[in-house]
C-alpha cells in the first residue's frame, strides 16, 4: 500500500505538470488545487520544485475513477472521454434528398391525369373538325385548376415545392393552347385535322407530360427543361 501510495503521488504529479490543472503557489502560502476551473481540497506538496498531489485525492476530488492493474494505474476524469469522442466523432452525413411527399405525389398524378384528359378531349375536337368553345372546355379547365390547388396544399418537401411549379406551367401552357384554338374557332378559321402536330406549344406540353411522368415513376425532382 506504502508503494502504491508513492506511486499515486508521484503520477499525480506529472498530471499536474501536463494537463493543464492549476496550481495557485506561493511561497509562504499553502498551495490550492483548481480543478477545471473550481477549487477542490486536496493536499498539494512540493519536491525538488514539483507540485505533488495524493491520486486518490485527486480522483475523489474530480469525481473520477481509479484503478490499479499490476504496474499499471489507469485514472479516468470525467470530461475526457466525452472530448476524446467528440474531436473523434465522424462529421454527420448530408441529408438525403427526401423526394415526394406521399400526399403531393397521389395529388401531382391526378393533376397531370386531368391535364391529359384535357389535352385529349383537345386533340380529339381538332382531329375529327368539332366545333372547339369555351364551354365544351371549361370542366376539363376546372377541374385541372382545382386539382392544382390541392396539390399546393399538398407541398410537404423541398422536392414538392419545386415540382409544383413544373405543375402548374403545364397548365399554365394547356390553357393557352386551348384559348388558341377556341380563339381559331371564334374568328371562323380554319384548323388542320393534324395542326398540333407541328404546333410548338403542343410538344412542349407533350414533352413536359412525359417529364413529369418520369418524376413521379422515380419519386424524386429532376428539372430537364421540358417544363420550362
Amino acid at each position: 500500500m506504502r508503494t502504491r501510495q508513492t506511486i499515486a503521488w508521484m503520477l499525480a504529479g506529472v498530471l499536474l505538470a501536463a494537463s493543464g490543472i492549476v496550481v495557485a503557489q506561493d511561497a509562504n502560502q499553502n498551495r490550492t488545487l483548481i480543478v477545471n476551473g473550481q477549487p477542490v481540497s486536496v493536499a498539494v506538496i512540493q519536491v525538488n520544485g514539483r507540485s505533488y498531489v495524493d491520486l486518490e485525492a485527486l480522483t475523489r476530488a474530480a469525481n473520477g475513477s481509479l484503478s490499479f492493474s499490476g504496474n499499471q494505474i489507469a485514472l479516468t476524469l470525467p470530461g475526457s472521454a466525452a472530448s476524446a469522442n467528440a474531436t473523434s466523432a465522424p462529421a454527420p452525413a448530408p441529408a438525403s434528398n427526401p423526394g415526394f411527399s406521399q400526399a403531393f405525389l397521389k395529388a401531382g398524378i391526378e393533376q397531370m391525369a386531368t391535364v391529359r384528359e384535357w389535352h385529349t378531349a383537345l386533340a380529339a375536337a381538332i382531329q375529327n373538325g368539332t366545333p372547339v368553345t369555351a364551354n365544351w372546355l371549361a370542366p376539363y379547365r376546372n377541374q385541372a385548376a382545382s386539382n392544382l390547388r390541392l396539390a399546393s396544399i399538398a407541398i410537404q418537401t423541398d422536392s414538392d415545392r419545386r415540382a409544383l411549379q413544373l405543375l402548374s406551367n403545364e397548365f399554365q401552357n394547356m390553357t393557352k393552347l386551348a384559348d388558341k384554338y377556341i380563339t381559331a374557332r371564334n374568328n371562323m378559321t380554319y384548323v388542320s385535322p393534324d395542326a398540333l402536330q407541328n404546333d410548338d406549344l403542343n410538344q412542349r406540353i407533350v414533352g413536359c407530360g412525359h417529364s413529369l411522368g418520369s418524376m413521379a415513376a422515380s419519386g424524386q425532382f429532376v428539372d430537364d427543361g421540358s417544363c420550362s
